[in-house]
């Protein structure tokens, strides 16, 4: 048989074998979510079989409702809403290191683990009666949660939210944070004391190493690239940094000066450590009761420079590449956000985005910053180019923004 012979005599016999096959199924569409858990606000719910990644994705806190908003950054886009997280007017979150879980840190010590793909609640435990923010460990096998009352710090399995361990501190914690090494730092508002809790060798019964003498009611405290950790004061003047390289580590004052001779103005809201930034070789803080942004030397701790700003700072928040900080306020000034040259430190821009701006979160690049009007029930996104206002998302009183990037780095 000749080969075109042979080719037309393989192709008959293919189309009897078609014809004679029986029909198959038609797919069926995915079944669509539970009413009772997620609501889609705008854009379609989120299946949990759907083929996706979760690299654009971000949760928004909707504060006065106990909810969550999943949101796209690449549509500008809301996709659903999780409800029944408990009181969420203190709320953060920390990502899993595959960004598919968001911990939810609620203030009446509601610990909830969020599948953001599937736009439902994993699971939620009420672990204490007040807490206030938490951390995943760098191998993202624990979440510890900070507590007001009962105090101390709790350690959960990030898999099923099992109890791991319970460390009493003697009274309130706060600033939390992962440190590498399977460790976690917090600092003692009673004792003004910080413990790094280190969980490497046993998880059940870390080891503790306590640092003394740091200041006067830490309210809170930041880490900065896993090394450095700034702590606030109530209590007194000025900041305290811990150098986690160090052996012993020890509380080393910075900015103790700073308003000493200056009459303070009234603090309606502090300011976030969070917020804290580093841009460049200099540190950038909030000031505590003034209207000004506090420049510092990040190697000596020295204050630099000191820019004038159209309100009581609350965030300080670097863009990624360190070249503009993008400021909000306590009232009444909470409708205004300004931007500051991080080479000349003067403000560069004024906006007035909307109301109650509560939070800013750049995208991982920086091409723009998600702010929330809690006032407006809006989030408003800008291109931190133009300044240009590019979309909004409705949201229930938003206040705090994430998007999974934070799973990658530490501190967050």
């Amino acid at each position: 048989m000749t080969a075109p012979a042979f080719r037309a005599a393989t192709l008959a016999a293919a189309l009897l074998v078609l014809a004679a096959a029986p029909a198959t199924a038609q797919p069926q569409p995915a079944a669509a979510p539970d009413p009772a858990t997620a609501t889609a606000p705008q854009g379609a719910a989120v299946a949990a079989t759907d083929a996706r990644g979760t690299g654009d994705l971000g949760v928004v806190i909707e504060r006065a409702t106990g909810s969550v908003l999943v949101v796209d950054q690449s549509d500008r886009a809301s996709l659903c809403r999780v409800e029944g997280l408990g009181d969420l007017s203190h709320a953060s979150l920390t990502f899993s290191p595959d960004e598919r879980f968001a911990y939810v840190f609620g203030r009446d010590g509601g610990l909830s683990k969020v599948d953001i793909l599937g736009c439902a609640i994993d699971k939620r435990i009420v672990q204490a009666g007040n807490a206030i923010g938490g951390a995943i460990s760098d191998d993202g096998k624990l979440v510890a949660v900070s507590n007001y009352e009962p105090g101390g710090v709790k350690v959960f399995d990030a898999d099923t939210l099992d109890p791991v361990a319970d460390i009493p501190m003697g009274g309130k914690t706060v600033g939390l944070a992962d440190a590498p090494g399977g460790r976690f730092v917090v600092a003692g508002w009673d004792s003004g004391e910080v413990w790094v809790l280190d969980h490497s060798t046993d998880p059940k019964d870390p080891a503790i190493t306590k640092i003394e003498n740091v200041g006067a009611n830490p309210y809170d405290a930041l880490m900065i690239g896993g090394r450095t950790y700034l702590v606030g004061l109530f209590g007194e003047k000025g900041l305290s940094r811990i150098d986690l390289w160090a052996d012993p580590p020890s509380a080393e004052r910075i900015l103790p000066d700073y308003g000493k001779n200056e009459p303070d103005l009234p603090v309606y809201k502090m300011p976030h450590l969070q917020g804290w930034t580093l841009a460049g070789d200099s540190y950038a803080l909030p000031a505590v009761g003034l209207h000004q942004v506090l420049w510092a030397d990040a190697r000596t701790g020295a204050e630099t420079a000191r820019t004038e700003v159209a309100g009581q700072p609350v965030f300080v928040t670097a863009r990624p590449d360190g070249r503009e900080l993008w400021v909000n306020f306590a009232p009444p000034d909470n409708g205004k956000v300004q931007v500051i040259d991080a080479v000349t430190h003067e403000v560069k821009q004024t906006l007035e985005p909307g109301k109650g701006v509560l939070h800013m979160e750049f995208t991982p690049r920086g091409r723009e910053v998600w702010l929330s009007a809690r006032d407006d029930n809006k989030v408003l996104i800008y291109d931190t180019r133009t300044y240009e206002k590019l979309g909004e998302v409705e949201a229930q009183a938003p206040s705090g923004i994430f998007f999974t990037d934070r799973a990658h780095r530490s501190g967050l």
